[in-house]
């Protein structure tokens, strides 16, 4: 098949690519969500404390941080189609060998696997949103990647619940037997059951992911490549790398902030309903309930962006939405405070389909290494909830978990504001 660059054919390559990728976002959206609820999981399972089930999360994430750049170095060199197949197979990889380190209660083990999974979901990450981006016109990237960001909250809305009724059914009947076991020997059975119940699903999703990345080999897909052509001669002086440097820059942050916001609202809300008073059965749907507010905010807005507001002030609404939720649940006690931090998910739905193609607009001719920056941002995914866990001992639950949604959102606002100001080339639309 020829090969493809980023300009995309004129009417672009029509509904087929998108309708496939839609499919491919479904499946992961089983692997990437199941987060929230193996927080919860890991610490029954291991025993754990907040700062030790948060490792769920940091491994993760951190994979993006350090697999980033050679991700990218691997994309160049296979295109985005071959990478997106490559990067099934590893999560493949890291999906199995998650599922049997935790049937063998090695948390050390289990970790390793979530590397490798976090490592294969940076490839997909650097090779599936400049696909889908390059899919068609600039000013409906955000639009596309929302259908895709629905694609993959459907699939996270039902990952949590069919992983609560295959793995966690009677997790507060473990929680009882724990108590009632006279010995170490009698806790040690009933962990080893609880755990082993992981190793049939996650073999189920690792095989499913194998056969997804052999389909896509034959599903017809445009076989896109990065564009490395050299940056025009006038846009080498330092003050024209200076001006778009600092945007894109400052985009790239924004987008560390925004992902820990994210990754707090879906996985963190777990550990913050159980202190709000939740019991372990009722938690383990949190992340679903995250997910459905997000799945809303995407239906919102592919009909908001661009037709009714562009996408730097719709960024700008969405932080003040998720700001103002904050201050909701830092009044209300309860049931009431966890249904806004699900509501958090309302607000970030649009965030990245704007962010992703807007800091690549701004990155100019430097597309592929802003790629490899974004996605190395998303271990904020990562750090933030760790640092949501160290804070809990000093100033408690709802205080660590607010500040630095708050502090996040700040953030995002900020840069909105400073983009609508300044004014970006081209309008509204950068991408």
């Amino acid at each position: 098949m020829t090969r493809q660059h980023l300009v995309p054919p004129r009417g672009g390559y029509g509904a087929r690519p998108l309708i496939v990728m839609a499919a491919l976002f479904f499946i992961i959206g089983f692997v990437t969500w199941l987060n929230g609820p193996l927080i919860t999981f890991v610490q029954v399972a291991f025993g754990l404390g907040p700062v030790g089930a948060f490792l769920v999360p940091m491994c993760f994430y951190l994979s993006y941080f350090f697999c980033a750049i050679p991700a990218m170095g691997l994309a160049r060199r296979t295109g985005l189609r071959n990478g997106i197949m490559v990067a099934l197979a590893v999560m493949a990889g890291g999906t199995l060998a998650f599922g049997e380190c935790v049937g063998l209660r090695w948390y050390p083990g289990a970790l390793a696997g979530l590397s490798v999974l976090g490592a294969g979901l940076t490839l997909l990450q650097v090779t599936v949103n400049p696909y889908v981006t390059l899919l068609g016109a600039a000013h409906h990237a955000a639009r596309r990647i929302a259908i895709m960001g629905i694609a993959n909250k459907v699939s996270g809305i039902i990952a949590p619940v069919v992983f609560s009724f295959l793995v966690m059914r009677d997790i507060g009947g473990v929680a009882s037997h724990l108590a009632m076991a006279g010995t170490p020997q009698a806790r040690a059975s009933v962990l080893a059951a609880f755990a082993h119940a992981v190793v049939g699903p996650y073999r189920a999703m690792a095989v499913i992911l194998l056969l997804v990345a052999v389909g896509l080999r034959h599903a017809g897909l445009p076989d896109i490549h990065l564009d490395d052509r050299p940056a025009p001669r006038s846009s080498h002086g330092p003050a024209f790398a200076l001006r778009m440097g600092a945007r894109a820059w400052a985009g790239v942050g924004v987008v560390f902030m925004y992902v820990g916001a994210e990754v707090m609202a879906g996985d963190g809300i777990g550990l913050y309903g159980g202190q709000a008073g939740l019991s372990l059965g009722q938690v383990r749907f949190l992340t679903s309930l995250t997910l459905a507010a997000m799945l809303c905010g995407y239906v919102i807005g592919t009909v908001m962006v661009p037709a009714v507001f562009g996408q730097r002030t719709y960024l700008a609404l969405s932080a003040i939405m998720g700001m103002v939720l904050c201050l909701a649940a830092v009044l209300a006690q309860g049931m009431g405070s966890v249904l806004c931090v699900a509501l958090f998910g309302l607000a970030n739905a649009m965030m990245m389909p704007i962010l992703f193609p807007l800091v690549l607009g701004l990155a100019g001719p430097w597309r592929s290494q802003a790629t490899t920056l974004l996605v190395m941002a998303f271990s904020g995914g990562g750090v933030m909830p760790q640092v949501f866990a160290l804070l809990i001992p000093h100033v408690g639950v709802k205080a660590a978990f607010m500040g630095l949604i708050m502090l996040s959102y700040t953030c995002i606002l900020l840069y909105a504001l400073m983009l609508w100001r300044r004014g970006v080339p081209g309008g509204e639309t950068v991408a």
